[in-house]
C-alpha cells in the first residue's frame, strides 16, 4: 500500500492526536502489522488476513466480546484495562474494522513498556506465559462461550483430524504410506484416545469456554523491566473449547527439549521439571475456576494436543505436504516423529503429571 492510502486507513479510526509517524511492526506470518505512533500515544494497525480468516465481521465480534468481558473483569479487580487487555479502537463511525477495497483492517492501543519472545530466556518466562494464559482463562470465566464463532471450524476436534488422516491414507497420493508404518501403526493405535476430550466436552463432563488456541510464548506480553506476564495478544482463534487446549498446546511446544523439526530423536525429550513449572504458572494464576475434572484431564490434554500436532503432521505428508510449509525433504515426517517421541513420553510419565497438577 502507499503512505497516502495508510494515511487515509489511519484517518477512518477514532485514533487520539495526531500521527507522527508508522512502521512495519514485528514478524507475524498471518496479518501485516504497522506501528502507528501519534503525539499522544502508540497504536497498533493490522491488516486482517481475509484470505485464512473469511468472515471479519464474525471474527472481529469474537474479539470485541473478548476484550470488552477482559476489560470489565479487570476494572472489578482494580486493574489497568489498558495495560492488561488489548483495546480496540473503533473507527470514526463505531465499527471495529475499516474495509479499504477488498482489504480490512483494525487498531489497537499498543501497550507500552512490554517485550514479546519467540524462545524463554529461562525457566522464568516460561513461567510467566503460564501465569499470562492462566490469567486469560480466568479473566473469561462467566462468558458465555456459545456468543463465539468458530473461526476454523473443529480446529482441535481430534476426531475430525483423526478422520482426515484415515482419508488421507486410503488416498495414499504419492504412494507414501509403506515408508511410514511404524507411524501409520501409532496413530491407529490411539484412536480410541482422540475421542477423550471431544466427548467429554460433548457430554457435558468438561465445561466449554473460551479458548485462545494459539497459546504460544510471544502471544504473551512481558513486563520489559520485571519480565512478569502483562497480557495476552492475537486473539484471532478465540474459539470455544476446553481449556485444556490451552494448556496442553502450551506444554506440547514448551516442554520439548529439541526443535520441533529435530532429526536426531535422542535429542527429543519430555521436559516433566518444565511441565511443573508451567503448571505452577497456569494453574496459579487460574484461581478456583476449574472443576477437578478439568485439572485432571491437563495432562489428557497435553498429550491431546501433541497427539493431534502430529497426525496432522503425517496426514500432511501422506496427502503431499499441501498446508505446512516444508523446507526439507521428509519434514513434514520429521515434524510427525518428534511429536510421537514426545507423545510416548507423556504417556510414561502420566501419573506424575496428574500429580503435578493435583498439587499445584
Amino acid at each position: 500500500m502507499t503512505n497516502q492510502q495508510l494515511n487515509d486507513v489511519i484517518g477512518r479510526f477514532a485514533i487520539e492526536g495526531n500521527v507522527i509517524s508508522y512502521a512495519p511492526y514485528g514478524d507475524g506470518h498471518i496479518n501485516d502489522t504497522y506501528l502507528v505512533e501519534t503525539t499522544v500515544r502508540k497504536y497498533i494497525l493490522q491488516r486482517i488476513n481475509s484470505s485464512i480468516f473469511k468472515d471479519v465481521d464474525a471474527l472481529m465480534r469474537n474479539i470485541t466480546l473478548v476484550c470488552n468481558h477482559a476489560r470489565e473483569n479487570i476494572i472489578r479487580a482494580g486493574g489497568d484495562p489498558h495495560r492488561e487487555a488489548m483495546t480496540v479502537v473503533p473507527t470514526k463511525d463505531g465499527k471495529s474494522y475499516f474495509r479499504f477495497g477488498e482489504k480490512y483492517f483494525r487498531i489497537y492501543v499498543y501497550i507500552d513498556h512490554t517485550v514479546s519472545l519467540n524462545l524463554p530466556r529461562n525457566e522464568r518466562d516460561f513461567y510467566e506465559s503460564g501465569v499470562g494464559f492462566g490469567k486469560f482463562a480466568k479473566l473469561l470465566d462467566g462468558f458465555d462461550a456459545s456468543q463465539i464463532y468458530d473461526v476454523i471450524p473443529d480446529f482441535h476436534n481430534t476426531v475430525v483430524r483423526y478422520n482426515n488422516f484415515i482419508a488421507a491414507l486410503e488416498a495414499d497420493k504419492l504412494n507414501r504410506a509403506k515408508e511410514v508404518k511404524d507411524e501409520i501403526d501409532f496413530v491407529l493405535k490411539r484412536e480410541a484416545v482422540c475421542h477423550k476430550i471431544v466427548d467429554m466436552l460433548a457430554s457435558g463432563e468438561l465445561k466449554r469456554r473460551v479458548t485462545h488456541n494459539d497459546t504460544k510464548l510471544n502471544n504473551v506480553l512481558l513486563d520489559d523491566k520485571t519480565g512478569k506476564a502483562v497480557a495476552v495478544i492475537d486473539l484471532d482463534t478465540v474459539m470455544q473449547g476446553s481449556v485444556c487446549y490451552d494448556f496442553g498446546d502450551s506444554i506440547r511446544f514448551g516442554c520439548n527439549t529439541a526443535a520441533e523439526d529435530e532429526e536426531d530423536l535422542t535429542r527429543c525429550h519430555f521436559s516433566l521439571p518444565l511441565f511443573e513449572v508451567y503448571s505452577q504458572g497456569f494453574l496459579g494464576a487460574i484461581g478456583g475456576i476449574l472443576t477437578e475434572k478439568e485439572i485432571e484431564a491437563m495432562p489428557l490434554g497435553s498429550i491431546m494436543m501433541t497427539l493431534e500436532c502430529g497426525i496432522r503432521f503425517l496426514t500432511d505428508y501422506l496427502d503431499g505436504d499441501n498446508y505446512f510449509k516444508v523446507s526439507k525433504d521428509k519434514h513434514n515426517l520429521i515434524r510427525t516423529r518428534t511429536q510421537f517421541r514426545l507423545v510416548e513420553e507423556m504417556e510414561r510419565d502420566y501419573d506424575k503429571m496428574i500429580s503435578v497438577v493435583k498439587n499445584v
